[in-house]
């Protein structure tokens, strides 16, 4: 999964634009973060806190949470090793929470 494959992802979701800077994008509902290329092969996705455990769990290859956003609603999502669609799935949670 590439960047690019991350927004086309993003920007399919109702309401998603792209924010950011053209090294750092980040896509945004309702001017609220629901992904971002943190630098080329790292992402940061919102996610709410009672979901993060499960989407570690189930993709440990995929996801991390470094010791600075553990007490944030967010993940990384490594995109050199991501499961494609666990990442979407990732996006698909952000976009619901921060939606509402």
């Amino acid at each position: 999964m590439t960047p690019d494959d991350v927004g086309a992802y993003a920007e399919s979701l109702p309401g998603v634009r792209r924010k950011g800077t053209a090294a750092r994008p980040a896509w945004y509902v309702a001017d609220r973060l629901v992904v971002r290329v943190d630098d080329p092969g790292t992402l940061v996705i919102r996610v709410p806190l009672s979901r993060r455990e499960s989407l570690l769990a189930r993709h440990p290859d995929t996801f991390g949470v470094p010791p600075r956003m553990e007490a944030h609603h967010k993940v990384e999502a490594y995109l050199e090793r991501a499961d494609p669609a666990a990442v979407c799935e990732a996006i698909d949670l952000a976009w619901e929470l921060q939606r509402q």
